[in-house]
């Protein structure tokens, strides 16, 4: 059958086909993208033909556009998990945030809380934290960060704590998120992949990540972006100045220089 195109932007924004998805009885490719943090230039930019979207969690804080993510994660997305920052936003909560991000996620959550809805705000508070999928001859499990605690823990892509998760979710293949890093590991006939983030990476290059499943072959990519289209917008936000230089510095370098 044939797909329907979808559309993340708005007429104000002018933003671009972004997917096609493919109505069909066989599951053949799933897009799979983490921590969009508000970033409609980047979900806007991201192109490409998939039967599901699948999304690790924080859809929103620290972009200038949480409302048009969620509305569009809302209207197009399959699978959907509950990150922290999701977390914070629908409950009024602590992110939990490291120190050096944690002056900017208080302002933009202050700002995010402001212009959500009380329907989007539910949206974030009835996603799940975790979800489990059966793929032909597999079981895939999904959280934010890792389940033994979905919303916060933070499991660099080179612990030894992934073994113990993975047996925890007794799932061949964990997706996680939250991290902002991008990885791919292998522990026997079971495997840990991290997308990396659409909307806020941290590898030291503004390319927003994510990754591609097709027919069970998981793909890392990254992509290009008019990140300095979401800097402008960040600069006429009703945040302090320290704050808008501070996350505009993350999306041009990929993480801030003093991590």
């Amino acid at each position: 059958m044939d797909g329907g195109h979808v559309n993340a932007g708005t007429a104000g924004d002018q933003a671009g086909f972004i997917l096609t998805v493919e109505k069909s009885r066989r599951l053949v490719k799933i897009v799979i993208i983490s921590d969009i943090h508000g970033n409609l230039e980047a979900l806007s930019a991201l192109q490409g033909k998939f039967d599901e979207l699948w999304v690790l969690g924080d859809l929103v804080n620290y972009g200038p556009n949480p409302g048009e993510v969620v509305d569009f994660v809302k209207a197009n997305a399959s699978v959907v998990i509950r990150g922290n920052h999701d977390h914070a936003i629908g409950f009024n909560k602590d992110p939990h945030s490291s120190s050096p991000f944690r002056e900017m996620a208080q302002a933009m959550q202050e700002y995010t809380s402001s212009i959500l809805t009380e329907s989007q705000k539910q949206f974030l508070r009835d996603l799940p934290l975790t979800v489990d999928r059966e793929l032909p001859g597999m079981k895939v499990s999904l959280c934010h960060a890792v389940p033994s605690d979905p919303l916060f823990a933070y499991c660099p892509p080179d612990s030894p704590r992934w073994q113990g998760e993975l047996e925890l979710a007794k799932a061949n293949i964990l997706l996680v998120g939250h991290t902002h890093l991008a990885f791919d590991r292998q522990f026997g006939e079971r495997r840990v992949v991290n997308p990396g983030s659409v909307g806020q990476p941290k590898t030291g290059t503004p390319e927003a990540c994510y990754a591609v499943w097709d027919d069970g072959k998981i793909e890392l990519r990254s992509f290009e972006y008019p990140f300095e289209k979401t800097i402008r917008k960040i600069d006429a936000l009703p945040i302090p100045a320290g704050v808008k230089a501070s996350l505009s510095d993350v999306l041009r370098n990929g993480g801030l220089l003093r991590e």
